[in-house]
């Protein structure tokens, strides 16, 4: 399993290749930058002789929902505090239902008033928190009984390790290759 700040480090790598030899599917992924969002494909093409490798890691970075490649690093590496954790857990889900929550504290106290089964997992999306079930995890490519989902207390927000965090979000990114 590859630690997954590497993992995105691989990712702005490849893009930055691609870019160099004018992948148009490379060039459209620039618009997740703020100054290229709207930016027709002549701009895009004519903006890839300026651009480096930190314009690429926070492209990659804005994909799995961060607001920049620091926030990223942080929060994948399993920092304490980290700002941030993204929109991995999140995307292309539309239709399914879950209990959301503007609080870690609400979110926490809903988990604790249900019943131990069926099991419950407290997970992000930017700065909001909601609660799926095994069915979900297991949508997003992620073993719904891997022993890290116990090691962090099935609570993504506050995990009780940091490391077992660290390597969901490996398994995580892991389940998106050849998506971006």
């Amino acid at each position: 399993m590859m630690d997954p700040v590497r993992e995105l480090k691989i990712r702005a790598e490849l893009l930055h290749k691609r870019l160099a030899s004018n992948d148009a599917g490379a060039l459209a992924r620039l618009r997740a930058l703020p100054e290229l969002g709207r930016a027709d494909e002549a701009a895009l093409a004519a903006a890839v002789p300026g651009l480096r490798r930190k314009h690429c890691l926070a492209v990659v970075a804005r994909e799995c929902g961060f607001s920049s490649w620091e926030r990223a690093r942080l929060a994948l590496a399993g920092e304490p505090g980290a700002p941030e954790l993204g929109t991995l857990l999140y995307g292309g889900h539309g239709g399914v239902l879950h209990h959301w929550f503007a609080t870690h504290v609400e979110a926490r106290a809903h988990v604790e008033a249900l019943p131990e089964a069926p099991r419950s997992y407290l997970l992000t999306y930017k700065h909001h928190f909601f609660v799926a079930d095994r069915a979900f995890v297991a949508s997003l490519g992620l073993d719904p009984d891997d022993p890290d989902w116990q090691a962090i207390g099935w609570d993504w927000a506050q995990p009780a390790d940091l490391a077992a965090r660290s390597r969901l979000y490996a398994k995580r990114l892991a389940s998106t290759r050849g998506t971006a």
